[in-house]
């Protein structure tokens, strides 16, 4: 099977072709000509303003499968993935049973061993997420877990972070934690403001994800080892990472793509699809977030996908759940609504290169003689998603409807090609 990308714009710093129009070859799975003059293939893809980048990677997307299929499963996850430009998608480990055994990992590595998406497993920090007592993170580690999170459940105590980080050096491993402190946050609704209190809300304080952010860098300068953040969605927060960067401590952090789409001003239609977790703040802590997206003191963007069922969201907004689904407009989203202050090569940074190195994922580049890791997109087609093309199981999205600047148009991973678009 011989695949031609002709005339492609490649974006792959690591590339002689960065930036460049090229044809791209590729047989039975792995790339054997880049720049060529190759006309003749089994299937050519040709379209006007096609890019191609090394396949993108996901380092926080929530699945059903097991517990919760039917909000979302592992094939349902993969095809959003796909339609999403995702070659790599980092599973945090809340299903039912928690994955926190070899057999969870194994389950997940064998159900998605043939889809055309990786799915990576994290591996819980804590026994069944309660942020007590320590997994056995070695032992899932040489099981094939790639980084360790109890992902919606943030790690509470001191003294389990500090462990962890220990636990973890020997082999290079990455703590990941969600920074909210759970009292200060507990019944909160959305952003404590001056909006929440107009609207009689019960608000999440910017505090509660400050001080968790400044105690755990104060942790890990104390242990050493690597920290990242997951979700961070405050001014604070982007400062205190900024300084530590400084300092040399290793850190890293992702921000949601949805993240600044959004402020708490919109919550004043009771729209249940805008309640996320953290959820839409203030405008001065989303222009934060796009300086420290811009000067590089947030290494990754995410999907931040969190599928709920219609039982689930079509409630009051104090009985709702938390989360909206993102894998399939992770890339519109963010392009859409920070193409003035991040240009599309970081973008693409943050999507691509950074989210490898955090994971210690192989390099994936555009070059002769490796497979085919490659995502193709359209960054100025202009699309609108609907609930009937919408590949998760679940619908909950603020972006149904609404029209995006940024399309992807398939990948090509696993010697499978899997497209979006017409040819």
């Amino acid at each position: 099977m011989k695949l031609l990308l002709k005339a492609v714009r490649i974006y792959d710093p690591s590339s002689v072709f960065h930036l460049q129009r090229q044809n791209i070859l590729i047989e039975n799975g792995t790339i054997t000509s880049v720049g060529g003059n190759d006309q003749h293939a089994d299937q050519t893809i040709e379209m006007e303003g096609l890019c191609v980048s090394p396949g993108w990677v996901d380092l926080y997307a929530q699945v059903g499968e097991p517990g919760l299929e039917h909000k979302e499963d592992i094939e349902s996850l993969a095809e959003a993935a796909a339609a999403g430009g995702f070659t790599d998608v980092l599973c945090m480990p809340n299903v039912q049973p928690i994955v926190q055994t070899k057999g969870a990992i194994n389950f997940i590595k064998a159900k998605s061993a043939n889809l055309p998406v990786n799915l990576l497993p994290a591996g819980a920090v804590t026994v069944d997420t309660q942020g007590k007592e320590l997994t056995e993170m070695i032992d899932l580690q040489r099981a094939g877990a790639v980084a360790f999170s109890d992902g919606a459940k943030p790690v509470q105590g001191a003294e389990v972070i500090v462990k962890a980080l220990q636990y973890l050096q020997p082999f290079d491993g990455v703590l990941m934690n969600r920074p909210e402190h759970a009292r200060l946050t507990e019944y909160g609704q959305m952003h404590e403001g001056i909006v929440s209190t107009q609207l009689g809300m019960k608000g999440i304080p910017a505090l509660a994800e400050e001080v968790m952010v400044t105690r755990d860098l104060q942790l890990l300068e104390y242990t050493g080892g690597r920290l990242h953040f997951s979700l961070i969605s405050t001014a604070a927060a982007v400062e205190a990472i900024r300084a530590a960067k400084a300092k040399g401590l290793q850190v890293t952090c992702d921000v949601a793509s949805y993240q600044v789409a959004y402020t708490d001003h919109t919550l004043v239609a009771f729209d249940t699809n805008y309640k996320v977790s953290p959820p839409f703040r203030s405008e001065a802590d989303k222009e934060a977030i796009l300086q420290g997206l811009a000067d590089g003191t947030i290494d990754a963007i995410v999907s931040g996908h969190q599928p709920q069922d219609t039982e689930s969201k079509k409630l009051e907004f104090d009985l709702a759940e938390f989360g909206i689904i993102n894998l399939e407009t992770a890339f519109a989203v963010a392009n859409t609504t920070m193409r003035d202050k991040l240009p599309l090569e970081q973008l693409l940074d943050k999507l691509t290169t950074t989210p490898r190195q955090i994971l210690r994922m192989p390099a994936c580049g555009i070059v002769e003689g490796v497979p085919a890791c490659l995502t193709l997109f359209q960054p100025d087609l202009k699309w609108t998603p609907t609930p009937e093309g919408t590949r998760s199981k679940s619908k909950n999205s603020p972006f149904l409807g609404r029209e995006l600047t940024g399309k992807v148009i398939g990948l090509v991973n696993k010697g499978q090609v899997v497209l979006n678009h017409s040819f």
